[in-house]
């Protein structure tokens, strides 16, 4: 796996723009994640704690799949690909997490990296044709449809809960801590 380096770190804008700001704060908590996860072998990212399931590559396999579903679902209002499209989710709602130990690292990695880079691009063109304001093209039962911003927050919001599970996760794997990588 990739190692992060310090200086490359992302770290939003002390006072830029509402757009710049939540995609800081995203990115950083893209960049603790992928942080968290780098430099480990397979029996690394399938390492647990405790009675949780939950390990850094199944965390890495789910975050590809909130990053492509929240934009192809929500933002674009269109099926999610490959590999998420031929799961049967109601049969195995955790297949993310499962499925991510029949996986090497370097696969969980370009899954997830990946997913970010759709992402991104997404995000991209949605801002270039306008603010956070804009509508996505999913519409609940009662009518209502998430804003950019509302999406870009829950992710921002997700991935947060799961870097508070990956410190805990890589921190019994070889003791890393912190929330900054070394500097």
């Amino acid at each position: 796996m990739t190692e992060i380096a310090a200086e490359t770190w992302p770290e939003p804008p002390l006072a830029g723009t509402e757009a710049e700001a939540v995609l800081g704060a995203l990115e950083r908590q893209r960049a603790t994640l992928a942080w968290k996860c780098s430099g480990l072998d397979a029996p690394g990212l399938r390492a647990t704690l405790g009675a949780s399931t939950i390990t850094l590559g199944g965390l890495l396999k789910h975050l590809a799949h909130v990053e492509d579903s929240h934009f192809a679902r929500l933002w674009l209002g269109s099926p999610v690909g490959a590999p998420w499209d031929t799961v049967d989710w109601a049969g195995t709602p955790d297949w993310d997490y499962r499925s991510a130990a029949e996986d090497t690292p370097e696969q969980l990695l370009t899954l997830w990296r990946e997913a970010v880079a759709r992402s991104r691009a997404i995000v991209d063109t949605a801002l270039g044709a306008g603010g956070l304001d804009q509508l996505g093209a999913y519409t609940t039962r009662s009518g209502e449809r998430p804003n950019l911003r509302r999406i870009l927050l829950d992710l921002v919001e997700e991935y947060a809960r799961h870097a508070g599970h990956a410190d805990l996760i890589r921190e019994s794997v070889d003791g890393l801590t912190g929330e900054d990588p070394p500097r």
